[in-house]
């Protein structure tokens, strides 16, 4: 980018609704446009057990964590970040922060009614935990519809190939227009 600005795309949504594999999909078409960027999957920031002291919800740690990749990412000369989390398109603050400066923000959350994420989370969740994540990807769809700003785009998933959500996705960015090499 020739102002040298940042810019992020914060993928959020509920368990099951394909946030991850959205991302994979988003990055994929933006490297065959030719477009610089890095992928951060939000979930494996804050993995640690138990929770450090003073910081029981390991907001902080994701932070720190972030601030540390996006450190190593810039020193490379990446402007562009992809950062998937359930509830990132609600912290737009801790992300920006992690960042530096003030990047741009482009929020998308994506939906899908209950039994399609339900459906998705028995593929991928076969231990102990399915029923627990069902309940709280219920409860958190409820959250997010409620509470996430209105400059956030929801795209919905449901019935929808995952070439064609990261197509949407990636028209909202304006990214893959840019279509040049290097940052």
């Amino acid at each position: 980018m020739a102002d040298g600005s940042c810019e992020v795309l914060l993928i959020g949504g509920r368990s099951g609704v394909g946030k991850s594999t959205v991302g994979w999909e988003v990055s994929v078409r933006l490297r065959a446009a030719r477009v610089a960027h890095c992928l951060v999957e939000g979930d494996n920031l804050d993995q640690a057990h138990p929770a450090p002291p003073g910081d029981p919800d390991r907001s902080r740690l994701t932070e720190a964590n972030l601030a540390a990749l996006w450190r190593n990412y810039t020193a490379l000369g990446q402007r562009r970040l992809i950062y998937t989390n359930t509830v990132s398109v609600l912290e737009p603050g801790l992300i920006t922060r992690a960042m530096g400066g003030a990047p741009r923000v482009i929020g998308v959350l994506l939906t899908a009614a209950d039994a399609t994420a339900a459906r998705r989370l028995a593929v991928r969740e076969t231990g102990s935990q399915f029923d627990a994540h069902v309940t709280r990807s219920r409860l958190m769809s409820r959250r997010l519809e409620g509470e996430a700003p209105s400059w956030v785009v929801r795209v919905p998933t449901d019935g929808r190939a995952v070439t064609d959500i990261a197509r949407d996705v990636v028209a909202l960015t304006g990214w893959a227009a840019a279509g040049e090499d290097g940052a």
